[in-house]
């Protein structure tokens, strides 16, 4: 990709990674973006860079525009290392004593990280920074999703630079949101789902401070895929849809299964939901990677896991899936546990407690059948998805 003018004198310079496929445990099928935004008036300011492996790939976009030694200010929105990797080589091309923009949290990191002496600049909230005929302003964004995250605000042009919020993992050639039109949703949501629920409530908070200070937003240039031109109003209302996490009439039975008898107990409780009228869908847990388990989680009432006992324990990828949906902190959720076994039957009450952990309500003890279930064993899974259903419609 070459660097793209995405307004008067201001251009995205970042990378594409078209081949990577998981991103801490988020499956990416098709690749992401590392953007970065070089701003040139009076004073030239570089806002964000990229992972190590594309240092290169970044100074020859920024070479293609203006010499990087020319570069007054270097902004770091956030320390995590897709954006600071190529930190060093970037500060070498610019000039160590070019100052490095960053929150004081950033500070703390980026030293701990780099152990150097560069020239940090720390700003907070409501700081300004005037590049001549235009100024940036600063918002700190304290664990979205990092403690030194924040935003940067072109005023005379109306852009938000907003780090990892609004973002997507996607590589393609669309650049823009009017460009990739209603198809850009999906990943913004896994994003989301992913990355930014757990800190829901501070994002509602954000979206109610952001408001009060009336900034006129024109366009938000995430770091990672297209930029919102047409509409940056619709992802706003997106995040804060999904920060209230209201769920919807709708129940996943997420599994592992041996033999196949968990996976007969899952689709009898499935069609228990759906005689209900509720919509449900099972879900191997093989067979769908845990990112996009809790994308379809993210709306959902109830959440019924199923797992057959192992060594007197849960299926090692059901551990998996509970760890990590544990770790994101799901609200609003009803569930329950079920699972076959062979002589000890374990699993239940293991499933149990790790959905106890997760805050997940639990509206029955569980359910377990021995060995292969047979036709009586399958109508009680099915009153089994009948009455987690009945919960599901009773709010």
């Amino acid at each position: 990709m070459k660097p793209i003018q995405i307004a008067e004198k201001i251009f995205d310079v970042g990378v594409t990674d078209w081949n990577i496929r998981d991103f801490h445990g988020y499956s990416t099928e098709q690749g992401s973006t590392y953007n970065a935004f070089l701003i040139l008036d009076e004073k030239i300011a570089l806002i964000d860079t990229v992972k190590k492996e594309y240092a290169d790939q970044l100074l020859n976009h920024i070479s293609q525009i203006v010499d990087p030694a020319r570069i007054d200010y270097v902004i770091s929105n956030h320390t995590e290392m897709d954006h600071t990797g190529a930190l060093a080589q970037v500060m070498q091309a610019v000039g160590p004593d070019t100052p490095l923009v960053c929150s004081k949290m950033g500070h703390k990191n980026l030293s701990a990280h780099f152990r150097n002496a560069w020239n940090y600049q720390t700003v907070q909230s409501k700081d300004t920074l005037s590049l001549g005929s235009r100024t940036l302003s600063f918002l700190e964004t304290r664990m979205l999703h990092w403690p030194d995250s924040m935003f940067t605000y072109l005023a005379e042009d109306k852009i938000l630079f907003s780090s990892d919020a609004f973002g997507q993992h996607y590589a393609g050639p669309e650049k823009y949101d009017d460009v990739m039109g209603e198809a850009v949703m999906p990943h913004a949501r896994k994003y989301f789902a992913n990355i930014l629920l757990p800190y829901s409530d501070l994002i509602l908070k954000l979206i109610e401070q952001v408001g009060q200070m009336g900034l006129e937003i024109r366009m938000i240039c995430p770091d990672h895929g297209v930029i919102w031109r047409r509409e940056p109003e619709k992802i706003i209302e997106a995040y804060g849809r999904w920060s209230r996490q209201i769920p919807e009439k709708k129940a996943l039975v997420v599994y592992d299964t041996m033999w196949h008898s968990t996976e007969k107990m899952a689709e009898a409780i499935v069609d228990g939901f759906i005689e209900a009228g509720v919509r449900a869908r099972p879900i191997h847990i093989r067979s769908s990677h845990r990112s996009d388990i809790m994308t379809e989680l993210m709306d959902a009432r109830a959440l019924v896991v199923g797992s057959p006992t192992l060594n007197n324990g849960l299926f090692p990828t059901v551990s998996d899936f509970l760890t990590y949906m544990k770790g994101l902190r799901p609200k609003n959720k009803i569930g329950a546990a079920f699972g076959s076994y062979g002589w000890s039957g374990e699993a239940v009450k293991l499933v149990n407690r790790e959905l106890e952990d997760a805050k997940i309500q639990l509206v029955d003890s569980g359910l377990k059948i021995a060995y292969v279930p047979g036709p009586e064993q399958l109508e009680q899974c099915v009153d089994f998805g009948k009455k987690i259903a009945a919960a599901v419609l009773a709010d």
